[in-house]
């Protein structure tokens, strides 16, 4: 039994490393166009980031560049990942500043262009504690300035969030459905919920105080994380039967918030020793792997066909 077990767990650790050398190229395989289409389009990429929609998806990027580095220090390669952790959190907090700083000066926006995505900046800020831990006993002489960045960035990131949440609320109360091509965002709230959940109990381990508010905490979220699942699922039905749902790169929407909310699941169920929330997020799980599959295969359809 011990040796199949310890196979079982020597072909999932094999699989688990190849995923993060595939993440990490295809990361930087996408950081290119990214890139050059600041050089050759700048006036688009400017539009872009002045949009009230658009703007909030360039926080996506040092996002990914923050999750590839802790998966690459997580697979031993510290050196090269905790200078790739340190820019895509200096860019974390740029987005977060800047994108909220356009709307405070500008002159208001369109109720209709409201939606989940402007909950992308609060939750990069909360991926940063996410990812840190890795990283965390890298430098003794530093180790409390990086604390205090990963509180920061919880703290920044929650109440940021919480701001956010009810404006998003009151257009999904007052107002009428979103577009069928923006419906996988309403999957994005489980980002925020899910990462932070996460980001509270890797905050325990760094800072022993407090551990037990902490953990309780994380599990008040996940719950939260629990009942919009729920209501996602519901409105995704609303949309597949009433309405439609048509392919578009929005419906990678579907796929790290819900990533999220599984980690949190499981991290919530083992902090806790409650063997029915960590089965739960594992079945929750199946559903992250279907609609990654699903989601996967129609992009790499729709990007074979232009």
């Amino acid at each position: 039994m011990r040796s199949d077990e310890s196979e079982r767990q020597g072909l999932l650790g094999d699989l688990s490393e190849a995923l993060v050398y595939l993440n990490a190229v295809v990361f930087f395989l996408l950081l290119i166009p990214w890139l050059l289409r600041w050089v050759k389009y700048p006036e688009d990429a400017k539009n872009d980031l002045y949009h009230p929609v658009t703007s909030h998806f360039y926080g996506t990027m040092p996002i990914a560049m923050v999750i590839v580095a802790m998966n690459l220090a997580m697979a031993g390669h510290t050196g090269i990942a905790f200078p790739l952790w340190l820019i895509g959190s200096l860019l974390v907090m740029a987005f977060a500043f800047f994108i909220p700083y356009l709307f405070f000066v500008g002159e208001g926006v369109d109720i209709k262009t409201i939606t989940p995505a402007w909950f992308i900046p609060p939750v990069g800020l909360m991926v940063l504690p996410l990812t840190a831990t890795p990283f965390v006993p890298l430098s003794d002489q530093w180790k409390g300035a990086f604390i205090a960045l990963n509180y920061f960035g919880f703290g920044a990131g929650f109440f940021l969030y919480l701001a956010l949440f009810a404006i998003v609320m009151g257009r999904f109360i007052t107002h009428e459905l979103m577009p069928p091509m923006m419906a996988p965002s309403v999957w994005i709230n489980l980002g925020p919920l899910g990462a932070g959940a996460v980001a509270l109990l890797n905050l325990s381990k760094m800072l022993p105080v407090g551990i037990e508010a902490l953990k309780v905490f994380a599990f008040f979220l996940w719950g939260f994380g629990t009942w919009w699942l729920v209501m996602a699922v519901l409105i995704t039905l609303h949309y597949l039967r009433n309405l439609h749902l048509p392919y578009s790169l929005a419906w990678w929407a579907f796929i790290f918030p819900l990533g999220a909310y599984v980690s949190a699941t499981h991290s919530v169920g083992i902090a806790f020793g409650i063997d029915a929330v960590d089965s739960f997020g594992f079945a929750v799980y199946w559903l992250l792997l279907a609609l990654w599959l699903i989601t996967g295969v129609k992009t790499l359809k729709h990007t074979l066909l232009g």
